[in-house]
């Protein structure tokens, strides 16, 4: 029988991709805590031999009728991001995929009332929001699997964690030890072409709005004393400050683990950084004494 062993939401914003000095002349001559943070995550638990499989609910591959999760063999080639080329462009990657871990997932998508669809099409595109995280987290450790499942653009928080349930369920299924690595920010408002250039700075005082500080912040205590319940009942608040992806990679990950009956207290792995008004941060959840709660087991209708 499979389980969740550990739980992220971390940040694959594009400057942890720059040469340090580029980050440092961004940041008023001091690093960015994102690339510190993702370099302990990796010591702490990413070169363990605790888990399988790595899930990367992916912020930045946005689907339309269906969620879908990669079920290649394998992947490799080279990674130019068609949204910031100057800063990510020949990037190499080369992992091991989980094609049978993927169909389970897609299998258990009709009883919880979606539809996710495994492809294994040797073009499908692959997006920075996993292969930065994997270069961070994952290369050089050949024998783990990595594999990613997209935003479906048109799905409502409901339809977020339906997917959820049904990728929770099939990695109970399985027996797989599994990470899951909800890949996005928090707020996600940027400035316009003209003002971006003066809040390149990691400072939270350079978030979009106070508003959207003060939601990240909230979240931020919840998720910190264990409350995904109130992170969960006040998303309609927190649509209000626009984060990553309509927060999808979290619901994602919050349906795999039992939604408001998980209490896992979060860990920051990074202080709380802006990044051209958006919210950025790395949490992780480890595996609580017993296990996370499991995916809520119902049976519902496609409507």
């Amino acid at each position: 029988m499979g389980e969740v062993v550990g739980v992220g939401l971390i940040a694959h914003v594009p400057t942890i991709m720059l040469p340090k000095e580029t980050r440092m002349e961004l940041n008023e001559g001091k690093d960015s805590t994102l690339v510190s943070g993702l370099e302990k995550l990796r010591k702490d638990v990413f070169e363990s031999d605790d888990y399988d499989t790595v899930i990367v609910l992916d912020s930045h591959w946005a689907t339309t009728v269906e969620f879908v999760v990669t079920s290649h063999e394998r992947r490799s080639g080279k990674f130019t991001s068609e949204e910031l080329p100057r800063g990510m462009h020949g990037v190499p990657f080369d992992y091991l995929g989980d094609p049978e871990l993927a169909m389970l997932i897609a299998d258990q998508a009709e009883k919880n009332g979606t539809w996710i669809t495994p492809i294994d099409d040797p073009d499908l595109p692959v997006m920075y929001a996993t292969i930065n995280l994997w270069k961070y987290l994952g290369e050089g450790l050949p024998d783990k699997r990595w594999i990613s499942v997209s935003l479906c653009q048109t799905a409502t928080d409901e339809d977020f964690l339906r997917a959820g349930r049904a990728i929770g369920e099939a990695i109970a299924k399985s027996d797989r030890r599994v990470i899951l690595l909800a890949s996005g920010a928090l707020s996600h408002t940027f400035f316009k072409l003209r003002e971006l250039r003066k809040h390149e700075m990691a400072d939270p005082s350079h978030i979009f709005s106070e508003a959207a500080r003060v939601a990240d912040y909230e979240r931020l205590d919840w998720f910190a004393a264990g409350d995904h319940a109130k992170v969960l009942e006040t998303m309609p608040a927190f649509h209000k400050v626009r984060p990553e992806g309509m927060f999808g990679h979290w619901l994602l990950a919050a349906g795999a683990i039992g939604e408001e009956n998980c209490t896992a207290p979060g860990v920051l792995y990074s202080e709380y950084e802006n990044s051209i008004g958006t919210g950025q941060v790395h949490v992780w959840f480890p595996r609580p004494v017993g296990g996370f709660p499991k995916a809520k087991d119902l049976t519902l209708s496609r409507d």
